[in-house]
């Protein structure tokens, strides 16, 4: 098994950046403003869009304000089964957050691309965390023709 793993430093407290991982509204703001569902009990399922596509995520662990753990439940073939696990931790002004996108099967092109997204959306969220605007799809940053 194969993961990505990311690390950002986002100046805001870390109920704020909770929220935007558990909030339709939150999630809108810095992932895909094509965002339906709500995160914020365990078994809710969240339906994110994409111009390429798009994928279903189940929350199966919460530990507010410091976890949040979903399942892929649908989307592309490579992601169907694996977990994207969210950890938080207050450093200062600083919340940290640890991303992992864990249990690819194998580190095919399809993953790189993915951790290269990944990088992309956390820089978002890091953006509307401080900010308050982030840059969700369909006004991210395309990086080829997967976008």
């Amino acid at each position: 098994m194969a993961d990505i793993l990311h690390r950002v430093g986002i100046k805001s407290p870390i109920n704020e950046v909770y929220k935007a991982l558990t909030t339709r509204e939150g999630l809108a703001g810095w992932w895909t403003s094509n965002t339906q569902g709500e995160g914020n009990k365990t078994g809710d399922v969240l339906q994110f869009r994409f111009g390429a596509g798009g994928f279903d995520m189940k929350v199966i662990g919460l530990q507010p304000p410091a976890q949040v753990l979903w399942e892929v439940i649908e989307g592309p073939e490579e992601w169907i089964g694996t977990k994207v696990s969210w950890e938080l931790k207050q450093e200062g002004d600083y919340t940290i957050v640890l991303l992992k996108h864990q249990d690819w099967r194998e580190p095919v092109e399809f993953m790189h691309h993915c951790s290269t997204k990944w990088a992309i959306f956390l820089i978002s969220l890091k953006s509307f965390g401080e900010t308050g605007k982030g840059a969700p799809d369909p006004n991210d940053v395309k990086i080829d023709n997967w976008n």
